[in-house]
């Protein structure tokens, strides 16, 4: 009888042990797969956090070389976003003449910098191309790294300078001064008789693109 009891007792032990062995082995498969699920759910809310965060927008010119300008701007032109008055009427007949019998006013611009910059923008350009100007009138080869090393003297940054090209004796180039949700770029000619320096109108998001510019 102790040896039928001790025979029990020995299966009963080797019997749990499977079943025990069998628990802990569902219980590591159960912890893996909530690890994985956990891993999978903490991606994907990384994924859809960053397609869903906007681009981040082009920042405000405020390097040290600029604040003078820029403080000089802040206090002589209109705020942000203030709108063009318009373009300038048609020029009237001289006093004392009729205008002349099928005479055709002159077509006022549809798009352009004079159109589509606001007052802010408009006043601003002004500083920065006589700044530019002065700077690339100095240059004696006007290669589009002397371009470049002049145009970061002045403050602005290589991620605003844009179209670097040289044909011939002249190099071109285009600077994205979009700030406070403004439009204004300046478009540059230099190597010529002289530096040619206009406002230009930039898209009004997205990353500057030299062929999507308005003159």
């Amino acid at each position: 009888m102790t040896r039928t009891h001790g025979s029990t007792s020995t299966f009963a032990r080797s019997s749990r042990r499977p079943r025990f062995t069998l628990a802990l082995t569902v219980l590591a498969v159960l912890a893996l797969g909530a690890c994985g699920t956990a891993k999978a759910t903490g991606d994907d809310e990384a994924a859809s956090t960053a397609a869903a965060a906007p681009a981040k927008p082009m920042g405000s010119l405020s390097s040290p070389a600029l604040a003078e300008i820029q403080k000089h701007i802040t206090q002589t032109c209109p705020a942000p976003g203030t709108p063009q008055e318009g373009p300038p009427n048609p020029r009237p007949a001289p006093p004392g003449e009729e205008p002349q019998a099928g005479t055709v006013d002159p077509v006022m611009p549809t798009a352009g910098p004079e159109v589509e910059l606001n007052a802010r923008d408009w006043c601003a350009s002004n500083h920065h191309e006589q700044r530019v100007y002065v700077a690339v009138q100095e240059l004696t080869d006007p290669t589009p790294a002397e371009v470049r090393s002049a145009l970061n003297g002045l403050g602005y940054p290589d991620e605003r300078i844009h179209g670097l090209k040289q044909s011939g004796a002249t190099t071109q180039f285009f600077l994205d001064l979009r700030e406070n949700g403004g439009r204004l770029c300046l478009a540059g000619s230099v190597g010529g008789e002289e530096p040619v320096v206009d406002k230009c109108v930039a898209p009004a998001t997205g990353p500057f693109t030299a062929g999507r510019t308005q003159h």
